[in-house]
């Protein structure tokens, strides 16, 4: 059965074939026959809106670049783009060789030199690294989307160009598994899955607090879990770095605590990936009623303050679906807003940070695309305002440097690739 998920993007040829131009006599519409058949048990048994404003947003964009960027049309278009698709949907096989490339960068050794990452074990703690370093200049601040966008695709490029991975990068659709994270493909402790939940650990403590356990405004109830995760591909997962800012009291403090030192949390800190995977987070701001109210979102500022907790953050008893991601995993280092890419199910999440920007940009592409809003730094409205011409780099896990401008479009600057 071809659920309504897919439907919208189904409508794709006839429509851009009308408004297209033809690339060497082929129609450009005839890759959007890569999108597959996929039962709603597959899909836990949900059709969500969420999805319907996105195969929306896949038809605009594809007539908007066709029509008004004929230089980037002619670079990507829908002969060679790629599609990203939710993790429920890859085979076994395509399950299983994204789990070996992940492993495989655990494997590898680091670029960052010990000068830059005392702590950096292998290719994958390069990218941790960087997070960590530029935290403070990434995080509710204009370039918040944009540089997590070219993290996440360089991640997916790393994963290609030295791992052998032929795949996208898969995303996590919250609302779907909103209910019960624990019963995701993604989640559910399988082999082909990025591992479960933790055991039973952390016991000393009987909530998380955002933003700190010192000054709670939400209080995230202690789980299940919260020891080290025991099932699944990523049990014997190494964490190298941090933390520096987790929630959960039983993580072993780093040897670089000092905020003045340019290696804070930096310091070689081995221990066990912990999980403490909470329902009780996803069931009240990733569902479906809160994902469309974020990409109902009139403005980019209405949408940037949502997304992570609202204009007075997390007052009201709201996370917003950022935090909500982070904390639907929890743990350590899923709970540490710096250390966060130390748990690979980081980048599944921020895939789909990224398709609910990518949605909000397109249902309206001329007047969103570059719509852009905040600072240079943390949560500092006196920092300077964060421009389309402002450069981003990511230090030792990938080469060159890019503008915010470049990152804006998904088949513009050094992107192509789209979602379903």
């Amino acid at each position: 059965m071809r659920t309504a998920l897919f439907a919208a993007g189904w409508l794709a040829p006839a429509t851009l074939a009308s408004a297209m131009p033809s690339l060497e006599g082929v129609s450009p519409a005839l890759s959007f026959d890569k999108r597959q058949d996929t039962s709603l048990n597959v899909l836990g048994g949900k059709i969500l809106l969420a999805d319907v404003y996105a195969g929306i947003a896949g038809i605009n964009q594809q007539i908007y670049q066709a029509t008004q960027k004929p230089d980037q049309w002619k670079k990507c278009n829908p002969l060679n783009i790629s599609v990203r698709r939710e993790w429920a949907t890859f085979s076994t096989s395509e399950k299983k060789n994204y789990i070996t490339a992940v492993k495989c960068l655990s494997k590898l050794p680091p670029k960052s030199p010990k000068s830059y990452c005392p702590g950096c074990q292998n290719r994958y703690d390069d990218f941790v690294g960087t997070h960590i370093k530029q935290t403070f200049s990434i995080h509710n601040t204009g370039n918040f989307l944009a540089w997590h966008r070219w993290f996440t695709w360089a991640y997916e490029q790393t994963l290609r160009n030295e791992c052998g991975y032929k795949g996208q990068q898969p995303y996590y659709n919250w609302p779907r598994w909103a209910d019960d994270p624990s019963k995701s493909p993604a989640l559910d402790g399988s082999d082909t899955s990025m591992s479960g939940n933790g055991v039973l650990g952390c016991t000393n403590q009987t909530y998380y607090g955002i933003p700190t356990n010192a000054e709670p405004k939400i209080k995230v109830p202690h789980g299940t879990g919260g020891g080290c995760v025991a099932s699944g591909p990523f049990k014997d997962w190494p964490v190298n770095l941090g933390p520096v800012f987790t929630d959960l009291t039983c993580t072993p403090p780093n040897p670089i605590t000092n905020f003045t030192d340019p290696n804070v949390g930096l310091g070689y800190n081995p221990r066990c990936l912990k999980r403490d995977i909470s329902p009780w987070v996803s069931s009240q701001w990733s569902t479906d009623e809160q994902v469309v109210k974020l990409l109902n979102s009139p403005d980019i500022k209405t949408f940037w303050y949502d997304m992570q907790g609202g204009e007075n953050a997390f007052t009201n008893n709201f996370m917003g679906v950022h935090t909500a991601g982070h904390f639907t995993i929890g743990g350590d280092p899923g709970s540490d807003f710096f250390t966060s890419p130390g748990d690979p199910w980081f980048y599944f999440h921020h895939a789909q940070i990224d398709r609910a920007w990518w949605t909000w940009q397109n249902l309206n592409p001329s007047d969103r695309t570059n719509a852009i809003y905040g600072t240079t730094f943390i949560a500092n409205p006196s920092a300077p305002e964060s421009k389309l011409t402002d450069s981003m780099n990511l230090g030792y896990a990938y080469p060159g440097t890019i503008t915010v401008g470049d990152a804006m479009t998904t088949m513009g600057g050094p992107f192509c690739y789209t979602y379903i």
